[in-house]
């Protein structure tokens, strides 16, 4: 049977992972992980594989993260590829206790790790955009994720940057804050 990195490569050439939610307020569709989940699920089932997904909390700087990594299991060889991404968790949320928040933070870091292990680029989704200021035509691809340090993070171990890397990147490519650098910094150290 194929090894570990062909049977990935199958299911993410296959999988097709619609968008099963609707956001009434901002009037876009977007998937969530569970919709990611439910499209994945057969593609497993054939190639012989498995996904798991854990949460850990991750104290940088001054503010906690969600860190929520999915794994991608070879059922035959027990082999395992990881992809991991961060969500920090806010201070408050209207209407929210604090185990909502961190729920919250863990639903947006797994869809997020489970995207980049499966490359569904979401780049283009409505739930990745600010859409209260309406744009013209931007003269580079829009980054959403440069305005948060866990994504920054994630995109950083995801292209395997070291930590002066990230820095560099931040500092000089997408012309983040010194206090967001120092964030990235500390954080690639950990």
């Amino acid at each position: 049977m194929d090894n570990i990195r062909s049977k990935l490569n199958i299911v993410q050439s296959k999988l097709v992972a619609p968008k099963g939610q609707n956001n009434t307020f901002g009037k876009y569709r977007y998937r969530s992980n569970e919709d990611i989940l439910e499209a994945v699920k057969p593609l497993l089932s054939d190639v012989g594989a498995i996904i798991t997904q854990s949460d850990s909390i991750e104290y940088i700087g001054d503010r906690f993260y969600v860190c929520a990594t999915s794994t991608f299991i070879d059922c035959e060889s027990g082999e395992e590829i990881c992809n991991t991404a961060y969500a920090r968790e806010s201070t408050a949320k209207k209407g929210m206790d604090e185990a909502q928040i961190t729920g919250s933070s863990s639903s947006y870091a797994r869809k997020y790790s489970l995207n980049g292990l499966l490359l569904i680029d979401d780049t283009k989704d409505s739930d990745t955009m600010d859409n209260t200021k309406h744009h013209e035509t931007p003269q580079e691809p829009q980054k959403p994720w440069l305005n948060d340090t866990s994504k920054l993070l994630s995109t950083a171990k995801l292209n395997g940057w070291s930590g002066e890397e990230a820095v560099t990147q931040a500092r000089t490519k997408y012309a983040v804050s010194t206090k967001t650098a120092d964030e990235i910094k500390k954080a690639m150290e950990n």
